[in-house]
């Protein structure tokens, strides 16, 4: 069976069958006594939008566990840092192969990748779907 991420939070609102959870993400320091004083300290509170067929009993307020599996991570990994990397080195090498140009090798290396995240912006609903969490009761 497959690892799940999980992450406390509280209600924010329900909405119809959606329940919308804010958790808190804190650096690995976020714990430390002087995150105060400290300037490495960051956190920040995400939204997370949970799909359930049985709200009742979900209020605003109530603290509760999310999941979602790890593999969802690593493909969040992929589609933010892995595939644009891989598009940004063939576009590189293959416009020096061509142009034999730095500059025009640089501008076509990142011009690939406004498509690319034009399509994730028009993927995104389909991707939503696949990027589910639940919550624990």
């Amino acid at each position: 069976m497959a690892q799940d991420i999980r992450h406390e939070g509280v209600i924010d609102s329900v909405e119809g069958q959606t329940v919308i959870v804010r958790i808190t993400q804190s650096s690995a320091c976020g714990g430390c006594q002087a995150r105060n004083i400290c300037r490495a300290a960051e956190s920040k509170d995400k939204l997370v939008e949970v799909h359930s067929a049985d709200v009742s009993g979900f209020q605003a307020g109530q603290t509760v566990m999310i999941a979602g599996a790890e593999s969802l991570g690593m493909k969040a990994v992929a589609f933010a840092f892995g595939l644009p990397l891989v598009l940004l080195v063939a576009a590189l090498v293959t416009a020096m192969a061509v142009s034999g140009s730095e500059k025009a090798a640089a501008i076509a290396a990142l011009g690939i990748l406004v498509p690319y995240y034009v399509v994730l912006f028009l993927l995104r609903d389909r991707i939503k779907r696949d990027f589910q969490f639940r919550i624990i009761r």
